[in-house]
């Protein structure tokens, strides 16, 4: 009984003078990191909730101080680092999330430009040059036979095209 005293007192001593050992700003948050825990045990439930400023004060100060583990009492350590990996999901979530955007088009309008976009692809820059050379040798040849060029919009009205042709 007495030796259990005695070794009790011995390391109470020990840990008092760690104290003047330590920094100052060290023991500052050691003592903040207890009076903490003193507040969250001295609400009047069987077993004190932890809410959500507390969670807050121990992800802060597991980034601010590396001997955090040292001071904990009321929870594991694992709990703490649980709470702040459940922050940064929540955080990178939130950072995320659709926020209005681009406004949606029209169905119709839609329907148009995949109409419009269809035979686009002819026209890619080999396919539009392959066609400048092919046109290039047809007037050079028709040149030659003394042919005459219509355009296309002459063919555009039934009517021209009758007159054209005497029919």
């Amino acid at each position: 009984m007495l030796r259990g005293f005695v070794l009790r007192f011995m390391l109470a001593f020990l840990a008092a003078l760690r104290v003047f050992v330590r920094s100052r700003g060290d023991t500052a948050l050691e003592v903040l990191a207890l009076r903490q825990q003193l507040a969250v045990l001295k609400r009047k439930q069987p077993r004190p909730a932890l809410r959500l400023w507390d969670r807050l004060f121990w992800t802060s100060l597991r980034r601010m101080w590396p001997r955090w583990v040292d001071a904990l009492i009321i929870v594991k350590p694992e709990t703490v680092v649980g709470w702040h990996r459940a922050g940064f999901r929540r955080y990178w979530r939130w950072r995320s999330r659709p926020r209005g955007g681009r406004p949606k088009v029209a169905a119709e309008t839609q329907a148009l430009i995949r109409r419009l976009a269809a035979g686009l692809y002819v026209w890619l820059p080999l396919g539009l040059r392959t066609l400048r050379k092919v046109e290039r040798i047809v007037r050079e040849e028709m040149d030659r036979a003394g042919a005459l060029e219509l355009c296309g919009e002459l063919f555009a009205h039934a009517g021209v095209l009758r007159a054209l042709t005497g029919e």
